[in-house]
Protein backbone atom coordinates (compact mmCIF):
# COMPACT_ATOMS: atom_id res chain seq x y z
CA UNK A 1 0.00 0.00 0.00
CA UNK A 2 1.47 3.37 -0.75
CA UNK A 3 2.42 5.84 2.35
CA UNK A 4 -0.87 8.27 1.19
CA UNK A 5 -3.14 5.32 0.64
CA UNK A 6 -1.93 3.65 4.01
CA UNK A 7 -2.23 6.84 6.07
CA UNK A 8 -5.77 7.76 4.20
CA UNK A 9 -7.21 4.12 4.66
CA UNK A 10 -5.70 3.93 8.66
CA UNK A 11 -7.49 7.61 9.31
CA UNK A 12 -10.60 6.32 8.25
CA UNK A 13 -10.27 3.65 10.67
CA UNK A 14 -9.15 5.91 13.22
CA UNK A 15 -12.50 7.77 12.58
CA UNK A 16 -14.19 4.57 12.56
CA UNK A 17 -13.13 3.02 15.68
CA UNK A 18 -13.54 6.24 17.42
CA UNK A 19 -16.86 6.73 16.59
CA UNK A 20 -18.01 2.77 16.92
CA UNK A 21 -16.28 2.48 20.08
CA UNK A 22 -17.97 3.13 23.55
CA UNK A 23 -16.71 3.14 26.43
CA UNK A 24 -15.92 0.86 28.27
CA UNK A 25 -18.01 -0.01 31.54
CA UNK A 26 -17.39 -2.54 34.26
CA UNK A 27 -18.92 -4.16 37.06
CA UNK A 28 -19.83 -1.82 40.06
CA UNK A 29 -17.30 -2.82 42.87
CA UNK A 30 -20.65 -4.86 44.89
CA UNK A 31 -20.32 -7.96 41.94
CA UNK A 32 -16.81 -8.57 43.02
CA UNK A 33 -15.81 -10.00 47.00
CA UNK A 34 -13.59 -7.78 48.66
CA UNK A 35 -9.97 -8.27 48.58
CA UNK A 36 -7.47 -7.01 51.03
CA UNK A 37 -3.63 -6.56 50.30
CA UNK A 38 -3.30 -10.06 51.56
CA UNK A 39 -5.80 -11.21 49.34
CA UNK A 40 -4.21 -12.55 46.16
CA UNK A 41 -5.53 -16.06 45.62
CA UNK A 42 -8.43 -14.41 46.06
CA UNK A 43 -8.10 -11.76 43.86
CA UNK A 44 -6.17 -14.54 40.96
CA UNK A 45 -9.10 -16.74 41.01
CA UNK A 46 -11.69 -14.41 40.16
CA UNK A 47 -12.18 -13.28 36.21
CA UNK A 48 -12.18 -9.15 36.33
CA UNK A 49 -15.45 -8.17 34.32
CA UNK A 50 -15.81 -8.64 31.06
CA UNK A 51 -15.14 -5.03 29.40
CA UNK A 52 -16.36 -6.10 25.81
CA UNK A 53 -19.05 -8.66 23.86
CA UNK A 54 -18.78 -9.51 20.13
CA UNK A 55 -21.61 -8.21 18.77
CA UNK A 56 -23.79 -10.98 17.14
CA UNK A 57 -24.57 -11.45 13.43
CA UNK A 58 -21.94 -8.72 12.48
CA UNK A 59 -18.89 -10.59 13.20
CA UNK A 60 -17.61 -12.56 10.06
CA UNK A 61 -14.70 -14.36 9.17
CA UNK A 62 -11.61 -12.51 9.55
CA UNK A 63 -7.96 -12.73 9.64
CA UNK A 64 -6.44 -14.94 7.07
CA UNK A 65 -4.62 -17.45 9.09
CA UNK A 66 -3.06 -19.62 6.98
CA UNK A 67 -1.18 -22.99 8.10
CA UNK A 68 1.85 -22.47 9.87
CA UNK A 69 4.94 -22.81 7.21
CA UNK A 70 7.57 -25.04 7.62
CA UNK A 71 10.67 -24.16 8.73
CA UNK A 72 12.38 -25.87 5.61
CA UNK A 73 13.38 -23.47 3.41
CA UNK A 74 13.66 -20.56 5.40
CA UNK A 75 9.85 -19.52 6.74
CA UNK A 76 8.42 -16.24 5.54
CA UNK A 77 5.33 -14.82 7.32
CA UNK A 78 1.48 -16.17 6.79
CA UNK A 79 -0.21 -13.72 9.18
CA UNK A 80 -2.25 -12.67 5.59
CA UNK A 81 -3.07 -9.36 7.44
CA UNK A 82 -4.48 -6.70 5.16
CA UNK A 83 -6.40 -3.56 6.16
CA UNK A 84 -7.67 -3.25 2.27
CA UNK A 85 -9.20 -6.44 1.70
CA UNK A 86 -11.83 -6.06 5.00
CA UNK A 87 -10.39 -8.76 6.99
CA UNK A 88 -10.12 -6.94 10.37
CA UNK A 89 -12.38 -8.10 12.43
CA UNK A 90 -15.42 -6.10 13.40
CA UNK A 91 -14.47 -4.28 17.02
CA UNK A 92 -15.66 -5.67 19.61
CA UNK A 93 -19.01 -4.05 20.90
CA UNK A 94 -19.12 -2.28 24.85
CA UNK A 95 -21.61 -3.04 27.29
CA UNK A 96 -24.59 -1.19 27.35
CA UNK A 97 -24.38 2.07 29.66
CA UNK A 98 -26.18 1.10 32.96
CA UNK A 99 -26.86 3.19 36.06
CA UNK A 100 -24.11 6.27 36.67
CA UNK A 101 -20.84 3.47 36.82
CA UNK A 102 -16.97 5.11 35.57
CA UNK A 103 -16.41 3.21 32.90
CA UNK A 104 -12.48 3.14 34.20
CA UNK A 105 -12.62 1.73 37.56
CA UNK A 106 -11.31 -1.36 38.55
CA UNK A 107 -12.00 -3.52 41.80
CA UNK A 108 -10.95 -1.58 44.56
CA UNK A 109 -7.17 -2.47 45.65
CA UNK A 110 -6.60 -4.24 42.30
CA UNK A 111 -3.93 -3.04 40.16
CA UNK A 112 -5.21 -2.97 36.45
CA UNK A 113 -2.31 -4.02 34.63
CA UNK A 114 -1.72 -7.59 36.45
CA UNK A 115 -5.07 -8.14 38.00
CA UNK A 116 -3.40 -8.33 41.55
CA UNK A 117 -3.35 -6.04 44.87
CA UNK A 118 -0.65 -3.99 44.45
CA UNK A 119 2.84 -4.64 46.91
CA UNK A 120 1.22 -1.38 48.99
CA UNK A 121 -2.31 -0.28 47.73
CA UNK A 122 -1.12 3.47 47.76
CA UNK A 123 1.16 2.70 45.21
CA UNK A 124 -1.80 2.90 42.87
CA UNK A 125 -2.54 6.94 43.89
CA UNK A 126 0.18 7.73 41.43
CA UNK A 127 0.96 8.00 37.60
CA UNK A 128 3.17 4.91 36.20
CA UNK A 129 7.00 4.99 35.15
CA UNK A 130 8.08 3.76 32.05
CA UNK A 131 11.68 3.26 32.28
CA UNK A 132 14.53 2.75 29.39
CA UNK A 133 16.28 -0.40 30.11
CA UNK A 134 18.91 -1.63 28.16
CA UNK A 135 19.92 -4.94 27.08
CA UNK A 136 22.95 -4.57 25.00
CA UNK A 137 25.84 -4.94 25.47
CA UNK A 138 26.24 -8.42 27.02
CA UNK A 139 28.30 -6.93 30.21
CA UNK A 140 25.00 -4.99 31.60
CA UNK A 141 23.25 -8.51 32.19
CA UNK A 142 21.72 -8.97 34.93
CA UNK A 143 19.97 -5.68 34.28
CA UNK A 144 18.53 -4.54 37.66
CA UNK A 145 14.51 -4.12 38.11
CA UNK A 146 12.53 -5.94 35.54
CA UNK A 147 11.38 -8.58 38.31
CA UNK A 148 9.19 -5.38 39.91
CA UNK A 149 7.89 -4.24 36.36
CA UNK A 150 3.55 -4.75 35.77
CA UNK A 151 4.65 -4.91 32.02
CA UNK A 152 7.69 -4.81 29.74
CA UNK A 153 7.58 -4.25 25.81
CA UNK A 154 10.66 -5.94 23.97
CA UNK A 155 11.26 -4.25 20.43
CA UNK A 156 14.41 -4.23 17.89
CA UNK A 157 16.14 -0.42 18.10
CA UNK A 158 18.87 -0.67 15.12
CA UNK A 159 21.97 -2.63 14.49
CA UNK A 160 19.98 -5.71 15.03
CA UNK A 161 19.41 -5.52 19.06
CA UNK A 162 16.39 -4.62 21.24
CA UNK A 163 15.84 -2.86 24.34
CA UNK A 164 13.02 -2.83 27.18
CA UNK A 165 10.52 -0.06 28.07
CA UNK A 166 9.46 -1.59 31.53
CA UNK A 167 6.08 -0.03 33.18
CA UNK A 168 6.28 0.04 36.79
CA UNK A 169 3.11 0.87 38.81
CA UNK A 170 2.23 -1.69 41.48
CA UNK A 171 5.39 -2.40 42.84
CA UNK A 172 8.54 0.15 43.34
CA UNK A 173 12.08 -0.86 42.61
CA UNK A 174 15.16 0.95 44.06
CA UNK A 175 17.37 0.24 40.95
CA UNK A 176 16.26 -0.13 37.39
CA UNK A 177 17.95 -0.36 34.90
CA UNK A 178 20.86 0.53 33.20
CA UNK A 179 18.61 3.38 31.54
CA UNK A 180 19.11 3.64 28.29
CA UNK A 181 18.07 6.57 25.67
CA UNK A 182 14.70 7.16 24.14
CA UNK A 183 13.13 5.83 20.65
CA UNK A 184 9.96 6.92 18.76
CA UNK A 185 8.00 3.73 20.40
CA UNK A 186 8.63 4.79 24.07
CA UNK A 187 5.43 7.62 22.97
CA UNK A 188 3.35 4.37 22.67
CA UNK A 189 3.99 3.41 25.78
CA UNK A 190 4.04 5.99 27.93
CA UNK A 191 0.62 7.44 26.37
CA UNK A 192 -0.90 4.04 26.96
CA UNK A 193 -0.15 4.11 30.02
CA UNK A 194 -0.31 7.83 31.28
CA UNK A 195 3.04 7.50 32.23
CA UNK A 196 6.34 9.07 33.39
CA UNK A 197 8.82 8.42 30.46
CA UNK A 198 12.01 7.43 32.01
CA UNK A 199 15.15 7.41 29.84
CA UNK A 200 19.00 8.90 29.29
CA UNK A 201 17.86 11.21 26.36
CA UNK A 202 17.76 10.13 22.40
CA UNK A 203 18.92 10.72 19.15
CA UNK A 204 17.93 14.65 18.16
CA UNK A 205 14.91 13.72 16.16
CA UNK A 206 13.57 12.15 18.96
CA UNK A 207 14.25 14.06 22.04
CA UNK A 208 13.02 17.50 19.62
CA UNK A 209 10.11 15.46 18.85
CA UNK A 210 8.93 14.46 22.26
CA UNK A 211 9.82 17.43 23.56
CA UNK A 212 7.49 19.40 21.51
CA UNK A 213 4.91 16.75 22.04
CA UNK A 214 2.24 17.46 24.87
CA UNK A 215 4.27 14.33 26.70
CA UNK A 216 6.92 17.51 27.53
CA UNK A 217 6.04 17.82 31.14
CA UNK A 218 6.32 13.91 31.49
CA UNK A 219 9.55 13.12 30.45
CA UNK A 220 12.34 12.56 32.59
CA UNK A 221 16.18 12.55 32.25
CA UNK A 222 19.55 13.10 34.23
CA UNK A 223 19.75 16.61 35.76
CA UNK A 224 22.71 17.57 37.89
CA UNK A 225 20.96 17.35 41.25
CA UNK A 226 19.01 14.34 43.47
CA UNK A 227 16.00 14.80 41.84
CA UNK A 228 15.10 12.72 39.18
CA UNK A 229 16.39 9.94 41.09
CA UNK A 230 19.00 8.95 38.94
CA UNK A 231 22.05 7.30 40.48
CA UNK A 232 25.19 5.68 39.49
CA UNK A 233 25.55 1.69 39.81
CA UNK A 234 28.39 0.23 42.03
CA UNK A 235 29.19 -1.86 39.02
CA UNK A 236 32.89 -1.18 37.64
CA UNK A 237 32.16 -0.36 34.02
CA UNK A 238 31.94 2.85 31.91
CA UNK A 239 28.80 5.28 32.81
CA UNK A 240 27.02 5.00 29.86
CA UNK A 241 26.42 2.12 30.92
CA UNK A 242 26.00 2.35 34.81
CA UNK A 243 22.56 4.73 35.57
CA UNK A 244 20.06 3.60 37.33
CA UNK A 245 16.48 4.90 38.14
CA UNK A 246 15.10 4.48 41.77
CA UNK A 247 11.43 4.32 41.57
CA UNK A 248 10.72 4.58 45.28
CA UNK A 249 12.21 8.16 46.03
CA UNK A 250 10.29 9.97 42.23
CA UNK A 251 7.36 10.55 44.39
CA UNK A 252 9.17 12.81 46.69
CA UNK A 253 10.68 14.51 43.60
CA UNK A 254 7.40 15.32 41.75
CA UNK A 255 6.05 16.40 44.70
CA UNK A 256 9.39 18.54 45.40
CA UNK A 257 8.96 20.47 41.79
CA UNK A 258 5.00 20.17 42.50
CA UNK A 259 4.84 18.35 39.08
CA UNK A 260 1.50 16.07 38.38
CA UNK A 261 1.74 12.47 40.48
CA UNK A 262 -2.08 12.13 40.27
CA UNK A 263 -3.18 8.39 39.74
CA UNK A 264 -4.40 8.03 35.57
CA UNK A 265 -8.10 6.75 34.73
CA UNK A 266 -6.96 3.48 32.88
CA UNK A 267 -8.97 1.13 31.86
CA UNK A 268 -9.33 -2.51 34.10
CA UNK A 269 -7.12 -5.03 32.01
CA UNK A 270 -8.93 -8.67 31.46
CA UNK A 271 -7.64 -10.98 33.80
CA UNK A 272 -8.68 -14.82 34.36
CA UNK A 273 -6.63 -17.57 36.67
CA UNK A 274 -8.08 -20.29 34.80
CA UNK A 275 -5.59 -21.52 31.92
CA UNK A 276 -7.51 -21.46 28.79
CA UNK A 277 -8.36 -25.28 26.54
CA UNK A 278 -8.13 -26.50 23.20
CA UNK A 279 -5.03 -24.13 22.39
CA UNK A 280 -2.21 -25.86 20.62
CA UNK A 281 0.93 -26.52 23.26
CA UNK A 282 3.32 -23.65 23.59
CA UNK A 283 6.36 -25.10 25.84
CA UNK A 284 8.95 -23.28 24.49
CA UNK A 285 8.56 -19.52 22.44
CA UNK A 286 11.64 -18.66 20.45
CA UNK A 287 12.06 -14.64 19.31
CA UNK A 288 15.31 -14.01 16.92
CA UNK A 289 15.88 -10.49 16.13
CA UNK A 290 18.95 -11.07 15.00
CA UNK A 291 22.44 -13.25 15.23
CA UNK A 292 23.62 -10.88 18.21
CA UNK A 293 20.38 -10.82 19.85
CA UNK A 294 17.95 -13.83 20.24
CA UNK A 295 15.78 -15.35 23.16
CA UNK A 296 13.19 -17.66 24.42
CA UNK A 297 10.66 -18.36 26.94
CA UNK A 298 10.53 -21.83 28.62
CA UNK A 299 7.43 -22.78 30.13
CA UNK A 300 7.44 -23.75 33.94
CA UNK A 301 4.40 -25.82 34.54
CA UNK A 302 4.60 -25.62 38.26
CA UNK A 303 4.82 -22.01 38.25
CA UNK A 304 2.52 -21.47 35.47
CA UNK A 305 4.62 -19.01 34.15
CA UNK A 306 7.55 -18.56 31.64
CA UNK A 307 11.16 -18.03 32.73
CA UNK A 308 13.66 -15.73 29.64
CA UNK A 309 16.58 -17.35 28.71
CA UNK A 310 18.94 -14.89 26.54
CA UNK A 311 21.53 -15.23 24.04
CA UNK A 312 25.54 -15.63 25.53
CA UNK A 313 27.24 -16.14 21.85
CA UNK A 314 26.71 -14.39 18.59
CA UNK A 315 25.71 -16.57 16.20
CA UNK A 316 27.68 -15.17 12.96
CA UNK A 317 30.38 -16.83 11.57
CA UNK A 318 28.71 -20.33 11.84
CA UNK A 319 28.47 -20.08 15.88
CA UNK A 320 25.84 -22.46 17.76
CA UNK A 321 23.10 -20.51 20.05
CA UNK A 322 23.94 -20.46 23.49
CA UNK A 323 22.05 -19.38 26.30
CA UNK A 324 21.36 -18.39 29.54
CA UNK A 325 19.29 -17.86 32.22
CA UNK A 326 18.13 -13.64 32.53
CA UNK A 327 18.19 -12.65 36.06
CA UNK A 328 17.58 -9.82 37.94
CA UNK A 329 20.82 -8.19 39.36
CA UNK A 330 17.92 -6.66 42.04
CA UNK A 331 16.01 -9.14 43.19
CA UNK A 332 18.68 -12.17 41.91
CA UNK A 333 14.88 -13.81 40.71
CA UNK A 334 14.77 -15.14 37.44
CA UNK A 335 12.99 -12.87 35.02
CA UNK A 336 9.70 -14.44 34.29
CA UNK A 337 6.11 -13.76 32.34
CA UNK A 338 2.85 -14.75 33.57
CA UNK A 339 1.78 -14.10 29.57
CA UNK A 340 4.06 -13.36 26.81
CA UNK A 341 2.49 -11.35 23.87
CA UNK A 342 3.99 -11.37 20.45
CA UNK A 343 2.78 -8.16 19.27
CA UNK A 344 2.79 -7.92 14.93
CA UNK A 345 3.36 -4.18 14.05
CA UNK A 346 4.91 -2.09 11.29
CA UNK A 347 8.12 -0.61 11.29
CA UNK A 348 8.28 2.27 9.01
CA UNK A 349 10.74 5.08 8.57
CA UNK A 350 9.99 8.70 8.03
CA UNK A 351 12.20 9.20 5.11
CA UNK A 352 15.79 7.77 3.53
CA UNK A 353 18.07 9.83 6.14
CA UNK A 354 16.00 8.05 8.98
CA UNK A 355 15.94 4.94 7.00
CA UNK A 356 19.91 4.87 6.92
CA UNK A 357 20.23 5.43 10.57
CA UNK A 358 17.61 2.98 11.50
CA UNK A 359 15.52 5.23 13.09
CA UNK A 360 12.73 3.32 13.37
CA UNK A 361 8.65 4.36 13.75
CA UNK A 362 6.66 1.89 15.08
CA UNK A 363 2.98 2.45 14.16
CA UNK A 364 1.16 1.04 16.83
CA UNK A 365 -1.94 2.19 15.60
CA UNK A 366 -5.30 0.43 14.78
CA UNK A 367 -5.25 -3.45 15.09
CA UNK A 368 -3.12 -6.26 14.02
CA UNK A 369 -1.85 -9.94 14.58
CA UNK A 370 -0.67 -11.16 17.79
CA UNK A 371 0.04 -14.31 19.87
CA UNK A 372 -0.74 -14.85 23.42
CA UNK A 373 1.15 -17.24 25.40
CA UNK A 374 -0.01 -18.18 28.47
CA UNK A 375 0.01 -21.67 30.86
CA UNK A 376 1.77 -23.39 28.45
CA UNK A 377 -0.87 -22.62 24.91
CA UNK A 378 -0.57 -20.21 22.25
CA UNK A 379 -3.53 -18.62 21.37
CA UNK A 380 -4.07 -16.61 18.23
CA UNK A 381 -5.25 -13.26 18.75
CA UNK A 382 -6.09 -9.40 17.64
CA UNK A 383 -4.35 -6.78 19.07
CA UNK A 384 -6.60 -3.31 19.31
CA UNK A 385 -5.39 0.08 19.85
CA UNK A 386 -8.78 1.71 20.64
CA UNK A 387 -8.29 4.60 22.60
CA UNK A 388 -4.27 6.17 22.22
CA UNK A 389 -4.64 7.06 26.22
CA UNK A 390 -5.39 2.95 27.02
CA UNK A 391 -3.57 0.04 26.98
CA UNK A 392 -3.76 -2.42 24.50
CA UNK A 393 -7.08 -4.94 23.81
CA UNK A 394 -6.75 -8.41 22.86
CA UNK A 395 -9.53 -10.49 21.64
CA UNK A 396 -9.43 -13.60 19.21
CA UNK A 397 -10.18 -13.36 15.79
CA UNK A 398 -13.61 -13.47 16.00
CA UNK A 399 -13.62 -10.62 18.40
CA UNK A 400 -13.89 -12.13 21.75
CA UNK A 401 -12.06 -10.57 24.81
CA UNK A 402 -8.99 -13.18 25.79
CA UNK A 403 -8.05 -13.42 29.45
CA UNK A 404 -4.57 -12.71 30.51
CA UNK A 405 -3.37 -14.84 33.47
CA UNK A 406 -3.46 -12.31 36.26
CA UNK A 407 0.40 -11.13 37.03
CA UNK A 408 2.86 -9.84 34.82
CA UNK A 409 3.17 -9.58 30.90
CA UNK A 410 5.45 -8.80 28.51
CA UNK A 411 5.21 -7.70 24.78
CA UNK A 412 7.70 -8.71 21.85
CA UNK A 413 7.03 -6.40 19.33
CA UNK A 414 8.08 -7.59 15.94
CA UNK A 415 7.45 -6.47 12.30
CA UNK A 416 4.45 -7.67 10.55
CA UNK A 417 5.84 -9.60 7.84
CA UNK A 418 8.03 -11.35 10.70
CA UNK A 419 8.45 -15.34 10.06
CA UNK A 420 6.81 -17.53 12.40
CA UNK A 421 6.35 -21.49 12.60
CA UNK A 422 5.03 -24.04 15.35
CA UNK A 423 7.75 -27.11 15.69
CA UNK A 424 5.69 -29.66 18.18
CA UNK A 425 5.55 -27.51 21.62
CA UNK A 426 8.16 -24.91 20.04
CA UNK A 427 6.96 -21.73 18.42
CA UNK A 428 9.96 -19.77 16.74
CA UNK A 429 9.47 -15.80 15.57
CA UNK A 430 12.16 -14.11 13.62
CA UNK A 431 12.13 -10.60 13.12
CA UNK A 432 11.85 -9.01 9.71
CA UNK A 433 10.75 -5.42 9.24
CA UNK A 434 8.27 -3.92 8.03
Amino acid sequence: MSSPSRASHILHRSIVLRSAILLLLFLSTACHPKVSSEGGDLAAALPTPTPFQPRAGLVEPVFDWSPLPSPTPAPTSTLGITIEGGQYPTPPAALATSFALSPYSPPPGINPLTGLPPADPALLARRPMAIKVTNYPRYVRPQSGLTRADVVFEYYIEAGLTRFIAVFYGQDAERVGPVRSGRFFDEHVARMYQAYLVFKYADKRVFDYLKESDLADFLVVPGISACPPFRVGKQERDTYNNIFFDTTAFGECLERAGKDNSPPDLRNGYFYALPPFSWPPAERVYLRFSADDYSYWQYDSEQHHYVRYQETVSTRDGKTASYDLLTDALTGEPVTADNVVVLFVPYTFANQFDEEDEVYHVDLYDAGGAYVFREGVAIQAVWWRLNRDQPLVLTDPNGALIPLRPGNTFYEVIGESSAYWQEGNTWRFEFETP
